[in-house]
């Protein structure tokens, strides 16, 4: 289907009951940060066992990304939005009632795989109601969106579960969202009025592969990987699990203190989403340089929050050091934009599914990573200590992804380059430096 020339008012009410189901993905997907000591205590575990939680469902999420892409391109995003409303809202409930780690567990199972089955599914109508010139935009804008159901799940969630209980909050959540699914069946089309879908072909098992590999042979699509990988990692980590017992157990702060605190990572990403997004849309050239210089600029925050004297960093110091974290986020959507601009409109989806599966790879391999460290350095060491050495494991995830993402950079440069000299039409002109050359081993 050939791109349309502009978005219609319908487009705007498409994506306007879409993107509600992310927000309540990200709703759901941020709930264990602010109730992870309840559920400490509702279920009696330790620091590694917790973090089993987030990491099963983003583990789950990563692992889906791939088959969601795949889902996409067969049944269209309509089909696949609605039923993961109604994961979500059931894995939700079953949170609710449970009553068991297993059963928990089982929860946030259900819960991750609804969850990623959404973005993709939302970025997919961005790409079919509007132009491209939007497309980086109105992406953008769907992150603050969904920045929003984080926020709710910070002050708001606090405030819930310590008035009316686990069991009603998380009923509530998850029926609402399950309700919600019908809204998106009835509402949701896959193609603008006037355009006609094209007509889905049944991949075959044995042609799976064969398409997820020429998605990820694409070095745009490498990049994509490797620069979610490194930019969203961190606010995710922080947000989703263990900032707020860091805030409480190791800075000393008060539950709603806390929560406020982690509150600043959700309002930054709002505030900052569409300004990036637009920034990327009219200089689609400054994706990468702006890239690189957060992870500069993550490195710096990392420093002060895990080297300032004795440990307790000042709260001024802290939502400092969050506010710049937080740019992550926004930043990470420049994957989508080069999954979308370097693979055919057929393939956009899968290779997007790549490209998702960096970032809640690394955020899967970090939640894991700082739990057991805890669990080895808990009771032996004062908690401010502890936390200092088991969040030092996000900085040597964040190494790694940078690493390849300057890796990827250069690689994809020459793809470019060598694309040009064959007199092809590229998606983003770029200039050529010093440091470029037409082979990258």
């Amino acid at each position: 289907m050939p791109p349309v020339d502009r978005a219609t008012r319908t487009s705007w009410l498409i994506w306007t009951i879409a993107v509600f189901v992310y927000f309540a993905a990200l709703f759901h997907r941020t709930t264990l940060g602010v109730a992870g000591l309840e559920a400490s205590e509702r279920f009696g575990l330790g620091p590694a066992q917790l973090g089993v939680f987030t990491v099963l469902q983003i583990g789950v999420y990563a692992l889906m990304q791939i088959p969601t892409g795949l889902l996409v391109d067969r049944y269209g995003p309509r089909r696949v939005l609605t039923v993961a409303a109604l994961l979500m809202g059931t894995g939700q409930v079953l949170f609710a009632i449970a009553d068991s780690y297993g059963l928990g567990l089982v929860a946030r199972a259900v819960l991750g795989m609804g969850d990623a089955m959404t973005f993709i599914s939302v970025i997919r109508l961005v790409a079919t109601h509007f132009p491209p010139r939007q497309y980086s935009l109105v992406v953008a804008v769907t992150a603050a969106i969904g920045g929003v159901g984080n926020l709710v799940a910070t002050v708001p969630l606090t405030l819930m579960l310590g008035s009316i209980g686990w069991t009603w909050a998380f009923l509530i959540a998850g029926g609402v969202t399950a309700l919600y699914s019908v809204v998106a069946f009835l509402r949701v089309r896959d193609v603008p009025t006037g355009f006609v879908a094209p007509k889905p072909e049944p991949v075959p098992l044995r042609k799976i592969w064969p398409k997820v590999r020429q998605a990820w042979s694409v070095p745009g699509t490498r990049l994509g990987f490797w620069a979610h990988f490194s930019t969203m990692s961190t606010p995710a980590v922080i947000g989703l699990l263990w900032g707020y017992p860091y805030l409480v157990q190791a800075q000393g702060m008060s539950p709603r203190a806390a929560s406020s605190t982690l509150g600043l990572l959700v309002i930054g990403a709002i505030v900052a989403s569409p300004i990036i997004g637009g920034l990327f849309s009219r200089n689609p050239e400054w994706r990468m340089p702006i890239s690189v210089g957060f992870l500069a600029f993550a490195f710096t925050g990392w420093g002060v929050l895990l080297l300032w004297p004795g440990g307790h960093v000042p709260t001024p110091v802290i939502a400092v050091v969050f506010l710049v974290l937080t740019v992550g986020g926004p930043i990470s959507g420049v994957a989508f934009a080069l999954a979308r601009d370097y693979n055919p409109s057929h393939r956009q989806s899968t290779a997007s599914g790549l490209v998702n599966v960096g970032g809640f790879l690394a955020v899967t391999v970090t939640a894991l990573g700082v739990g057991v460290l805890l669990d080895l350095v808990e009771g032996v060491l004062a908690p401010a200590t502890a936390f200092r050495i088991a969040l030092s494991f996000c900085v040597l995830v964040l190494v790694l992804g940078g690493w390849r993402m300057l890796v990827w950079w250069r690689r994809a440069r020459a793809a470019v380059f060598e694309a040009e000299e064959r007199g092809e039409t590229v998606p983003v002109q770029i200039r050529r430096r010093r440091w470029d050359a037409l082979h990258v081993a």
